[in-house]
């Protein structure tokens, strides 16, 4: 053999180890979307439950104690993540916007979404269950995977899209699964994987220690349980499917579970949800088993997502990317609350590592004033004892007719939320801080809730809601 030859196997050879040790794949990333639950898992500490799966989860990646989404009711989280944006910047914030035409609120062309950002990169995407976002939009354009109407008493998220996608293209996926909503299946005792004891239940101190309380908090427990078994189940069809172990998982709630002082409200209760970002491969970029106490608000999973794929991230988006290398800690988190269907509030929150700001803007009028939830007979038991004087200070002061206009807790002592420090003079510097944060973010953002909503919007909510539309807003359509 000469010199040449020698040569050439050499650098075949160097060929060969340099392509066998080439960049992995662009990595797929999958939200699994959960909806009103609170983080009553295994993992977060509680005892009552058995959650195997997402316990799974945080042993393969990072267990978040403190993230906090942008809104307190579905549609208005969703609108925000899907953009990187607060819903309040885009004037997204009023549930169930642009259900018709005529009050269609679209998206400035400068305003991509996170999908559509990840088909623009290459990737597959797709999304099984509802989108519930606050802006008109053809589904086409963000999501290529085929549209399932997967109903209500159905598992979602089971027929998975990413088999449709190209050959060793990557993929961003979303599947919606009910969480709490579980509840509303007319079968859901059937469903249920074990009872859980309601006399073993910690009622929080701002509900009456009932029977009916008991047991509404023990079927949220069944519920986190029911999904702990749905995650079960897309693991292993991702592990089925070979794709496990290049795939970064996002498990997380849009917001706290289906109780008043919970959904629609600004308290940890209602905007603190479990989040778990985990990844079963070698060379991932996170730490598995740990656990993240930083403040994080719920923007900020789309935009690591982007990070995660090496996606550009848009200069407009208010989100964080926790996971790059430049990452600092955000000192606060807002999270916004506006009409709810046919309920009209306003209430703004600030959210720090040592206290919770919330700014009533109608404290005139009730927490509970007219809504959707006086149908349900947990409500109605409720208001009934609250009209009875048969609830102490504590579980009674939701039940008012008047609110406070502002709110000061001090986490750390009161994690509950309950002994409100607005009008205590040791707490005035904190209280005036907090109020300048909220006041400087709501001019900077020119936060849209401080505007009336357009007739069209309010109108379509008095269409469907009829006479329980009693805010003086719909005062015109009478």
């Amino acid at each position: 053999m000469n010199k040449l030859q020698s040569l050439l196997i050499l650098g075949i050879c160097f060929l060969a180890l340099s392509c066998s040790h080439k960049k992995p794949d662009r990595p797929n990333i999958l939200w699994i979307y959960v909806e009103d639950l609170s983080p009553d898992f295994a993992c977060y500490g509680n005892k009552l439950v058995s959650t195997p799966n997402v316990d799974n989860l945080a042993e393969n990646g990072i267990l978040f104690t403190n993230i906090h989404m942008p809104a307190s009711v579905c549609s208005s989280v969703r609108s925000g993540i899907i953009t990187g944006l607060m819903p309040t910047t885009l004037g997204l914030h009023n549930h169930h916007s642009s259900r018709d035409l005529a009050s269609a609120i679209f998206l400035p062309d400068t305003i991509q979404t996170i999908p559509e950002l990840f088909k623009e990169a290459g990737y597959f995407t797709f999304n099984h269950g509802k989108d519930d976002y606050n802006f008109w939009y053809d589904r086409r354009n963000i999501y290529e995977g085929a549209f399932r109407s997967i109903g209500m008493y159905g598992m979602q998220g089971l027929k998975i899209d990413w088999n449709a996608r190209d050959e060793g293209q990557p993929f961003f996926g979303q599947i919606q699964l009910y969480g709490n909503k579980h509840i509303y299946n007319r079968k859901f005792k059937e469903k249920v994987i074990r009872p859980i004891d309601p006399s073993s239940i910690e009622v929080p101190p701002y509900y009456p220690d009932s029977a009916f309380i008991r047991q509404e908090l023990a079927d949220h427990l069944a519920c986190v349980e029911l999904t702990d078994d749905e995650v079960g189940q897309i693991i292993e069809r991702l592990k089925s499917d070979g794709l496990l172990e290049n795939t970064y998982i996002f498990f997380f709630s849009d917001h706290g579970m289906r109780l008043w002082r919970h959904k629609q409200f600004l308290y940890d209760a209602g905007t603190n949800v479990p989040f778990v970002l985990a990844y079963f491969g070698k060379d991932g970029v996170i730490k598995k088993g740990s656990v993240n106490d930083d403040l994080i608000s719920g923007l900020d999973i789309g935009i690591t997502s982007l990070g995660l794929a090496q996606i550009d991230i848009p200069l407009y988006t208010e989100g964080i990317d926790f996971l790059s290398t430049d990452y600092s800690p955000r000192e606060y988190v807002i999270s916004t609350r506006d009409r709810c269907d046919f309920t009209i509030d306003r209430i703004r929150t600030v959210r720090t590592k040592e206290f919770r700001y919330i700014k009533n803007y109608f404290p005139e009028r009730p927490y509970m004033q007219a809504n959707y939830r006086d149908e349900w007979d947990i409500t109605q038991r409720m208001r009934a004892l609250a009209s009875e004087n048969m609830l102490d200070d504590i579980s009674g002061m939701f039940w008012s007719d008047e609110r406070p206009s502002e709110e000061l807790y001090h986490i750390n002592t009161d994690p509950h939320m309950i002994h409100n420090l607005a009008a205590d003079k040791a707490y005035e510097t904190q209280l005036l801080q907090m109020r300048s944060i909220l006041n400087a973010w709501e001019q900077e953002t020119d936060d849209k809730g401080q505007y009336p909503e357009g007739a069209d919007g309010l109108r379509f909510m008095f269409n469907r809601w009829g006479e329980q539309c009693i805010n003086p807003e719909y005062d015109q359509f009478k």
